[in-house]
């Protein structure tokens, strides 16, 4: 099967985005720097860089959570400010209420958006059931594995059909056996949605199993360095993918550019580069 299509007009936008914060000694520090970026309706765009060069501040532009020092960001073609309509946030850590039932976890969003009791539990169970939860509507986070959380987490972000989805290295924490199957459940339930995503990981492999579209960042303060289409069928499962004389060509490619990125803020650290 071919790419997902996407729209013409671009979602997101940033223009010569910077982002500089007060730092601890009294100066200032630059996170990063000029960034240009657009992801179009329907779009998979995965970040990549090395540690520490600003790959959540770009995620922290387009929620709203912070302001750009210089330049523009849009969302709709509007300016952000605060946080924009339609978009949904997946971090690193679980987001569930620890007091809270699955079904009442994924409950949430649709009650603060002004649904009914009823209603809002209601569009949760059938989140619940899409995510693979369903006979677990009434277990508590602590009964749950990492696995089933985030896929409540996963529940909570969708339910409210968010037309921007960015997700902070969400699977982060989870065993290889349990990313990859989540890396498959995500294609799945985001697949024909129409969601712009912007997906920040440390692995590779994994932004290229599930993006369209790869970006490299420098080492900090970070600019965007490159931009790498995946040219690899939908749909993808998530292991067999990596096996493809395809996703090696490409996997190639981008590490030869993040290598160097990597290097740099490795050289940084011991000291041998400034």
């Amino acid at each position: 099967m071919p790419q997902q299509a996407h729209s013409d007009g671009p979602v997101i936008e940033l223009h010569g985005a910077t982002k500089r914060f007060r730092a601890a000694t009294g100066g200032v520090h630059t996170a990063v720097r000029d960034l240009d970026l657009t992801v179009a309706a329907g779009e998979f765009v995965a970040v990549v860089g090395p540690t520490g060069c600003g790959k959540s501040t770009t995620l922290s532009l387009v929620s709203g959570l912070e302001p750009p020092s210089d330049g523009r960001a849009l969302v709709h073609g509007k300016p952000v400010d605060g946080i924009p309509d339609g978009v949904g946030y997946m971090f690193q850590s679980d987001a569930v209420l620890p007091w809270r039932t699955v079904l009442d976890n994924v409950a949430t969003g649709p009650r603060y958006r002004g649904l009914s009791k009823r209603d809002a539990r209601e569009r949760a169970r059938d989140w619940v059931t899409r995510v693979g939860l369903e006979g677990f509507e009434g277990y508590y986070p602590h009964q749950l594995s990492g696995g089933m959380r985030k896929r409540v987490s996963l529940a909570q972000t969708l339910v409210n059909e968010p037309s921007v989805l960015l997700m902070d290295e969400p699977f982060s924490a989870l065993d290889v056996q349990t990313r990859g199957l989540m890396q498959d459940e995500l294609l799945r339930l985001w697949s024909g949605s129409k969601a712009a995503v912007v997906f920040v990981t440390h692995d590779l492999e994994e932004a290229l199993v599930l993006a369209d579209r790869v970006v490299v960042m420098t080492a900090g303060p970070a600019t965007i360095k490159g931009s790498f289409p995946v040219p690899l069928e939908r749909p993808r499962d998530a292991e067999e993918i990596r096996l493809t004389p395809e996703f090696l060509e490409i996997y190639r490619e981008v590490w030869e550019s993040l290598r160097e990125e990597v290097q740099i803020t490795r050289e940084r650290g011991t000291g041998r580069a400034a």
